[in-house]
């Protein structure tokens, strides 16, 4: 019934999408609009085509009237009436903290703290990280852990893929960063030869919510069926990631039907509504710290929130991993992955290996490179990409005065709040932080074990035939790179 609802919904808007307007599916997770506040202005359509790469790649005639989205959000950024916006879940966790029978887990993104504190009258990039914390455990949180644990686990796992890839002399290079749902989905729509060439390494997120789950639990001798997972991110997209199939390893490992790695993902304007709401005076409080197992991240990990930060954080990571040292001066601090360019690049001289790498904000900057690729014109060894500049400090779900845009100068801002706690933290290095090898100790054994594959891994699968263009490109792949067909 839905899906002959949501054909109709979009036959009826088929000519606004022509023009001006991006189509949105009802049942889109991360985004929703209503046609009676569009003015038609399209800056919505004119953002999908010139930032985001996706609007101008399809038509509702050869999709069979199915909107392709890649649930960035930025379309919702640009509208000044507020027509598009973000889904809202929040309502649904405050439900899941009055049952008893629940353990609610709030995890927190690094870009989160950066942000959330302009909702309150700080100066844009300001780090409230110890606030954020306790305005959680007010909301009624049981346990608040810090997602860099799980940047950190990312990073054990993709800059060892990495090293794997090019020492066995691997098919499947460039390796692509797969953090970015909206950026995974882009190439399992437009590019999906590539598919491949995408690092099976699970996004931060991903991993923690299965780590939680499965080591956390153990640990604590908690039933997972009880646990409710809530992620605080700066991005839409993750509502999308954390429902599509596959994420849902906790429940093979522990042999419970139904169970999904993660429940719930909130964005940093949800969180500042949800505050307000609850009459929290953000200003007052004292702040607190996450709480031990899953709450120690890197500097590396912080990074993360910002474009080039995934490239840097493995850097640092890669370089130890061909040489058994710390990472050089210059590797800590590694300028040339940093900054708003569109497509930033370095060469780096470790040991005998020469290792060309490169950092692409927005997938309109993506696809030149993608096609360029394709061309043979460039070639690369590691490639990061986000969808939205300036990275996930960028993100969609971050706080945004109405009717008024998001600057250069606030990413800017939001970017060195990161960077200027990666400098004050003197564990830089995610191989360096204690409480990730632990859990390697303890659980996953090491990076790219089987466990670690079972659970820290993923899957992609093409996703051309939505674009009514024929047969898919290649098959589904299972954690191991297979050939296009």
């Amino acid at each position: 019934m839905q899906n002959n609802m949501r054909g109709k919904v979009t036959k009826f808007m088929k000519h606004l999408f022509t023009e001006k307007v991006v189509p949105v599916e009802l049942d889109n997770p991360a985004i929703q609009i209503d046609y009676d506040k569009c003015i038609k202005c399209g800056l919505c359509k004119r953002t999908c085509d010139n930032e985001i790469a996706v609007a101008n790649r399809f038509n509702l005639e050869e999709t069979n009237d199915l909107a392709i989205c890649i649930h960035c959000g930025q379309c919702a950024v640009a509208c000044p009436t507020q027509a598009i916006t973000q889904v809202e879940d929040y309502q649904k966790v405050k439900e899941e903290i009055q049952n008893p029978e629940k353990i609610v887990i709030f995890n927190t993104a690094p870009a989160v703290r950066v942000a959330l504190g302009e909702e309150f009258g700080y100066e844009v990039g300001s780090y409230v990280e110890d606030k954020m914390v306790e305005s959680l455990r007010k909301l009624g949180g049981d346990y608040v852990f810090d997602i860099t644990f799980g940047a950190d686990m990312t990073i054990m796992e993709e800059a060892n893929e990495l090293i794997d890839r090019i020492l066995n002399k691997s098919e499947n290079l460039p390796q692509f960063t797969s953090c970015c749902p909206s950026w995974v989905k882009y190439v399992e729509t437009f590019y999906p030869e590539f598919i491949p060439n995408l690092s099976t390494t699970k996004s931060p997120i991903g991993i923690q919510g299965a780590a939680i789950k499965t080591y956390f639990a153990k640990k604590e001798n908690i039933d997972p069926s009880k646990i409710v997972n809530v992620t605080i991110t700066p991005c839409t997209s993750k509502k999308y990631e954390i429902k599509r199939p596959e994420m849902n390893d906790s429940s093979r490992f522990n042999n419970i039907d139904g169970l999904r790695d993660n429940d719930y993902i909130i964005t940093t304007k949800e969180l500042a509504k949800w505050i307000k709401e609850e009459n929290i005076d953000f200003d007052s409080l004292n702040g607190s710290q996450f709480d031990n197992i899953m709450g120690l991240g890197s500097g590396a990990g912080i990074i993360f929130g910002n474009t080039g930060g995934v490239m840097e954080a493995a850097v640092r990571t890669a370089y130890n991993i061909l040489t058994g040292e710390r990472p050089t001066k210059e590797l800590l601090d590694f300028k040339p992955v940093r900054g708003l360019e569109g497509v930033k690049e370095a060469v780096l001289q470790i040991d005998e290996k020469v290792i060309k790498v490169a950092a692409v904000q927005t997938t309109k900057n993506a696809e030149v490179l993608m096609e360029k690729l394709k061309s043979k014109e460039v070639n690369y060894h590691f490639i990061e990409v986000m969808t939205c500049k300036g990275g996930c400090i960028g993100g969609a779900g971050q706080p945004k005065q109405p009717k008024k845009r998001v600057t250069d100068e606030m990413r800017l801002k939001r970017i060195d709040g990161l960077y200027n706690k990666d400098a004050g933290i003197k564990i830089k290095c995610s191989h360096e932080n204690p409480d990730v090898i632990k859990a390697y100790e303890e659980f996953f054994e090491n990076p790219l074990s089987h466990k670690s594959h079972e659970l820290l891994h993923t899957e992609f699968e093409s996703k051309y035939y939505m674009l009514g263009r024929g047969n898919d490109k290649v098959d589904k792949v299972n954690g191991k790179s297979q050939d296009a067909i």
